[in-house]
């Protein structure tokens, strides 16, 4: 082969590594700003200085034909922790599933699922908070009754859970961050689509925490 030919396939093959790059930095940087926005709207909650954005009629009206959430949000159903509030978002903003101790199985996961392959979401965040009833359940131990021990024996079943040190002096904190770090293994490891996403840099999965007290939201590092 011609050093000429060489060369040219040589600059040919560098063209197309950087033509890959630059597809692929664009995602990573609208990805952050998805983070940088939430973060942004949590700041203002804490310090009460909410925006209170797409709250209008126009709003309603505007999103009655379809959703273009930005962030899919898993957190726990307590009372105290809604995450259009906690963030500062509004109506069509975040594609929320929440349930106690914001556990998942297979239906939460398929609506995750749903909100990344038909809505378009590119980050989702599983968000635990301090002093959850769910947790305390289990870390407290004792007796429950009907269905709750089905959420409790859930949260035992959890091997970041039963990693942790039976002596723990921090075991509720450990283990309400456990089970965050539990949620994003799942959606990992138990979903295909998801997977095949966070792969491509398609997709990205993040931990919180909520502290119902100062109104603040931590990221968790995995």
């Amino acid at each position: 082969m011609k050093t000429g030919t060489i060369l040219l396939l040589f600059f040919y093959f560098l063209l197309l590594m950087m033509a890959g790059i630059a597809c692929r930095a664009p995602q990573k940087t609208k990805m952050a700003t998805v983070i940088e926005q939430l973060m942004e709207g949590n700041h203002r909650f804490a310090s009460m200085h909410q925006s209170h954005p797409h709250d209008t009629k126009q709003r309603r009206v505007e999103i009655s034909e379809a959703q273009h959430p930005f962030a899919a949000i898993i957190c726990c159903s307590d009372s105290r922790v809604p995450p259009e509030l906690v963030f500062d978002q509004g109506l069509g903003d975040l594609f929320v599933v929440r349930t106690a101790g914001n556990l998942m199985s297979g239906l939460e996961i398929g609506s995750i699922e749903y909100a990344v392959e038909h809505l378009g979401v590119k980050e989702v965040i599983i968000m635990g908070h301090k002093e959850c009833g769910a947790l305390k359940a289990f870390a407290e131990g004792g007796t429950v009754s009907g269905h709750i021990k089905d959420i409790v024996d859930s949260i035992k079943s959890e091997q970041e859970i039963r990693q942790l040190p039976a002596n723990d002096k921090n075991l509720l904190n450990d283990c309400i961050r456990a089970n965050v770090l539990h949620g994003i293994h799942q959606l990992k490891l138990q979903s295909t689509l998801l997977a095949s996403r966070i792969n491509n840099n398609e997709l990205q999965v993040l931990g919180a925490c909520y502290d119902m007290r100062s109104g603040v939201v931590e990221l968790i590092q995995e």
